[in-house]
């Protein structure tokens, strides 16, 4: 995680140091498809089977100050899944479920008039559940961890443009979605 975090501050003073052209301030909004693995750490549970990864809706928006530099919130909705397991030589079945609100820094470097590349830096609300058929074995948790991405965007005109980007929430969880998620989504600048 460190080593990503020193990565996004290089690659910001770096995008800020070549760019050289300012547009005007303008906001934008977006929708994604999140896609994450789900997970099942718990001590003392064998023959774990999730459903593995399962795309998820992702809400975003956010406001550049100019071609730089800008700001962005989103929510991520990590869906519910579906866990079946041993524990103390019984069959289990639980239902993980959980979602994210973050709020990032964003620097973007473009490298043509149609196609830019970004980075994000900020902290997340991360939020996981877990309910068992034994409910002594339902768990919960929620915690604000560091957030982090590295994005692509393609323009397809002037207000709307295709992104790509593995986003990083937090650390890895005992249960639900894994810290790293992979998203394709839209946006509109307006």
């Amino acid at each position: 995680m460190k080593k990503l975090i020193v990565a996004l501050i290089a690659s910001v003073a770096a995008m800020s140091a070549a760019q050289a052209q300012q547009t005007a301030p303008r906001a934008y909004v977006g929708v994604g498809v999140a896609s994450a693995d789900h997970d099942y750490r718990i001590s003392g549970a064998s023959n774990v089977d999730t459903d593995g990864y399962k795309a998820s809706g992702k809400l975003f928006g956010g406001y550049e100050f100019n071609q730089t530099w800008g700001v962005e919130a989103g929510y991520t909705d990590f869906r519910k899944s579906g866990v079946n397991y041993t524990a103390n030589g019984v069959n289990q079945r639980g239902e993980t479920k959980g979602e994210s609100i973050y709020l990032a820094a964003k620097a973007t470097m473009p490298v043509n008039e149609q196609f830019s590349v970004y980075g994000k830096l900020g902290a997340a609300r991360n939020k996981s559940e877990l309910v068992a058929i034994n409910s002594s074995q339902n768990r919960d948790h929620s915690k604000t961890e560091a957030y982090g991405a590295l994005g692509a965007q393609y323009n397809l005109n002037q207000n709307v443009a295709l992104i790509a980007e593995y986003e990083r929430y937090g650390k890895s969880k005992d249960f639900g979605a894994k810290a790293d998620v992979f998203t394709i989504g839209a946006k509109y600048s307006f």
